[in-house]
C-alpha cells in the first residue's frame, strides 16, 4: 500500500510542454510573418531583424552573468521579444533602433522587474512604444524601395484612397515588418491554436469587440470593406494572436481573459477612430496589461462550497 502512494510538492497536474518549447513554436509561428516581411521590404529588413534578437539575447546573457544568476538565454523567450519587436519596426529603421529597443525590452521591462514571469506589460511592447515616443519621426517613417506615403489605415483616417483590400490581406502595402501580411500572421496563429500554445479567448473577444466599436462610432455603418480594412491594416492581427496572448502579461482567469480582450478592442477602436494616430494596437495592450491584476481580482472564480458572508453578499 505504502508503494502505491506518491507524496510530493504541488503543481499535481503537469505537460510536457516547457518554457523552451512553447517559446519555440511562437518563433516558428511568427516565421511566415518574417519571410514575407524579409521578401517584401528587402535585405535591410533581415539585418534589422537579426540584430534585434541579436540584441536581446545578448543583453539578457550578459545581465545573468553580471548578477551571477543561472544563464536564462536557453528558454527563448528573449529570442522571442527580439523577434517580435523587430517585426514591430519600420522596414528602414537604422540598425542602432533595434539595438536600443532591444536593450530595453529586456533589461528595463524584463530583467529588472525579476525576469521572465515577473514583468509587469510586454517587453517588446514596451521597447515599441519607448521608440515611438523617444524617435517619433524614424518609428512613423515607413517609406522603403517598395512604397512612399502613409500606409493604409493613415490613408484612410486622412480619407485617401486606401490600397486594394486583396494587396492588404496579402501584404503588399506599406507599414512594419511583420504586420502588413494578415495571411501570413493567420497561419501563424492557426499554427499556435492546433499546437495549443494559445486559445481564442483573447484574440476572439479583443477582435468581436473592435468590430462591434466600429460599427457603431466610425460613423461608416455596415461597410464590410471598411471594417476589413481596420482588420488587415495595421497591428491589430499581430497584437491580437501574438501579444496580448502572452502568458505572463493576460489574466489567469478565464473570465478576465473576455474581459481583457473587450478592454482592449475598446481601447484600439477609441485610439484608431477618436485619436490623433491611425494606429493604436500597443497602446491597448500595454494600458490593458497594467490593468491585468484588477481584471483577475474582479474575474477570480469562488471556491466551490464557499459561502458568501452577509457583508460580501450586500
Amino acid at each position: 500500500m505504502e508503494k502505491m502512494l506518491k507524496v510530493s510538492s504541488n503543481p499535481h497536474i503537469r505537460s510536457k510542454d516547457t518554457t523552451s518549447r512553447i517559446m519555440l513554436y511562437v518563433v516558428a509561428a511568427l516565421l511566415p510573418a518574417t519571410i514575407f516581411g524579409v521578401f517584401h521590404f528587402g535585405l535591410h529588413a533581415l539585418f534589422l531583424v537579426m540584430i534585434t534578437v541579436a540584441t536581446t539575447v545578448l543583453t539578457e546573457y550578459i545581465y545573468d552573468r553580471c548578477m551571477k544568476k543561472k544563464i536564462s538565454i536557453s528558454d527563448f523567450s528573449a529570442a522571442v521579444t527580439g523577434l517580435l519587436l523587430a517585426l514591430n519596426l519600420p522596414p528602414k529603421a537604422p540598425l542602432w533602433i533595434g539595438v536600443i529597443g532591444g536593450v530595453f525590452a529586456i533589461l528595463v521591462v524584463k530583467m529588472l522587474f525579476g525576469g521572465l514571469g515577473q514583468n509587469f506589460m510586454n517587453p517588446a511592447l514596451g521597447a515599441r512604444c519607448f521608440l515611438l515616443i523617444s524617435f517619433t519621426s524614424i518609428m512613423t517613417n515607413f517609406d522603403c524601395d517598395a512604397y512612399t506615403g502613409a500606409t493604409p489605415l493613415a490613408a484612410i483616417k486622412a480619407g485617401e484612397s486606401a490600397p486594394e483590400l486583396i494587396d492588404m490581406v496579402i501584404g503588399r502595402t506599406a507599414g512594419t515588418i511583420g504586420e502588413t501580411s494578415m495571411i501570413a500572421l493567420l497561419i501563424g496563429a492557426a499554427f499556435l491554436l492546433v499546437m495549443g500554445v494559445i486559445d481564442l479567448r483573447v484574440p476572439g473577444s479583443y477582435i468581436l469587440s473592435f468590430v462591434v466599436f466600429i460599427l457603431l462610432f466610425s460613423g461608416h455603418g455596415l461597410d464590410f470593406n471598411y471594417i476589413l480594412s481596420q482588420l488587415a491594416g495595421g497591428g491589430l492581427m499581430l497584437g491580437a494572436f501574438f501579444m496580448a496572448t502572452d502568458y505572463v502579461t493576460r489574466p489567469i482567469t478565464k473570465n478576465g481573459q473576455y474581459v481583457f480582450g473587450i478592454f482592449l478592442g475598446i481601447m484600439t477602436g477609441i485610439f484608431r477612430i477618436f485619436g490623433p494616430s491611425a494606429e493604436g494596437v500597443s497602446y491597448a495592450i500595454i494600458l490593458g496589461n497594467l490593468l491585468v491584476p484588477l481584471i483577475e481580482k474582479v474575474t477570480k472564480p469562488v471556491a466551490f462550497g464557499k459561502k458568501k458572508s452577509k457583508k460580501e453578499a450586500v
